[in-house]
């Protein structure tokens, strides 16, 4: 899913030219016309780990060569980090000159693939005057939702619309949850992974019966028939360059465990009421995002019984040095942390939530160790 600002406003001197021509008249395609769906592959920028996809029409006889791609965005949409974070931040498409767009994908180093469709002229047609239709109308505009709306599914919308029925449909992989699938495009970025797991609730978790990733829109097409015969000619590689996974010192899993490491061997209080605290505002942030955002992957965080906000009551408790409120909250928070595991079992970030888990629950115990002996009827 590549974004791409609105900066590049003349991409729709394309649409201009395409839509009124001729004072108006939609260009009719050469029965030499090719439509194609254009999947790229993933990169290293957080923008690109899933890759995306977009429609390509061309037309040799009309001089047209072009590509609709519907992952564009305005950086200066008026409180732009609120409105991506409520949901309601508003996508669009746009189109490009092929040459325009291959040469950005040869500058990032990142694959192309070319599935053209094997339809009637008169569905290109169709397809053709849709996506300028779309464009000019403001139907391309949508709100930007990770798994339902995204550059993906908008080009599935679109082509089953052309085609009259919901033709293109997952077949592989449903047995797999959304979180199972994400995983693999996280190799070479530990804390986006172990960020993604963690602010992302029960939908994730849900089996991944719908098309939303580039790649998966591509293994679909191989597979799938329309009237009879296959709908997509066999893939044609554009670009080809190994996706290397990025090295760095600090991005990886040694950094994360050796930070656990330290604030458990330290063992200064000072050290985990600062961890403790953290993990409490983040748990804070869960609970208003999931309350305030519009993007259903955020909401029901059962993440947040590991971040938990109570966690901000130890800080009161040590203030007023309440050893009774101190043992209260460490068994809740453990009690928690019970909870939050049975929860995880069989969830695919048990093992990057897990070295989290074993940090709190052994300060918690340190806790109801140091403040046993003047609880009453403690032994």
């Amino acid at each position: 899913m590549n974004f791409i600002s609105i900066k590049n406003k003349v991409f729709f001197l394309f649409l201009f030219l395409v839509i009124v021509k001729s004072f108006g008249q939609t260009i009719s395609l050469s029965k030499a016309a090719h439509v194609s769906v254009i999947s790229c592959g993933t990169g290293n920028e957080v923008y690109s780990l899933f890759g995306h996809t977009a429609i390509r029409v061309q037309d040799s006889l009309n001089g047209i060569d072009l590509v609709y791609n519907y992952g564009a965005f305005d950086f200066n949409t008026p409180n732009f980090v609120m409105k991506f974070t409520k949901g309601d931040l508003q996508y669009f498409a746009v189109v490009n000159s092929f040459p325009d767009f291959i040469n950005q994908y040869r500058y990032e180093k990142r694959s192309v693939f070319e599935q053209e469709l094997d339809i009637s002229t008169e569905l290109k047609q169709q397809l053709f005057d849709n996506l300028n239709t779309s464009l000019a109308s403001g139907e391309s505009y949508y709100t930007y939702k990770f798994i339902d709306r995204n550059c993906t599914s908008m080009v599935v919308d679109i082509i089953n619309k052309t085609l009259g029925s919901t033709v293109i449909i997952k077949k592989d992989d449903i047995d797999l949850t959304y979180r199972s699938i994400l995983y693999p495009y996280f190799d070479g970025h530990f804390y986006e992974k172990l960020g993604t797991s963690i602010i992302f609730g029960t939908k994730v978790d849900q089996k991944g019966t719908q098309i939303f990733l580039p790649l998966e829109l591509k293994k679909s097409l191989e597979t799938i028939t329309f009237r009879n015969q296959i709908l997509a000619k066999e893939s044609k590689t554009l670009l080809d360059y190994k996706n290397e996974v990025p090295f760095s010192w600090w991005n990886n899993t040694y950094t994360y465990l050796i930070l656990l490491l330290l604030i458990i061997s330290v063992n200064k209080k000072s050290i985990s009421l600062f961890y403790f605290t953290l993990m409490a505002v983040i748990g804070l942030f869960f609970s208003f995002v999931g309350f305030y955002s519009q993007h259903l992957e955020l909401a029901n965080n059962y993440n947040i019984l590991l971040f938990n906000p109570t966690l901000l009551g130890l800080l009161f408790y040590y203030w007023k040095k309440n050893k009774q409120g101190l043992q209260i909250l460490a068994i809740l928070n453990l009690l928690c942390l019970v909870a939050y595991f049975l929860v995880i079992i069989n969830k695919a970030h048990l093992n990057i939530v897990f070295p989290l888990i074993i940090t709190n629950a052994i300060i918690m115990i340190r806790i109801l160790i140091e403040n046993r002996k003047r609880i009453p009827g403690v032994v």
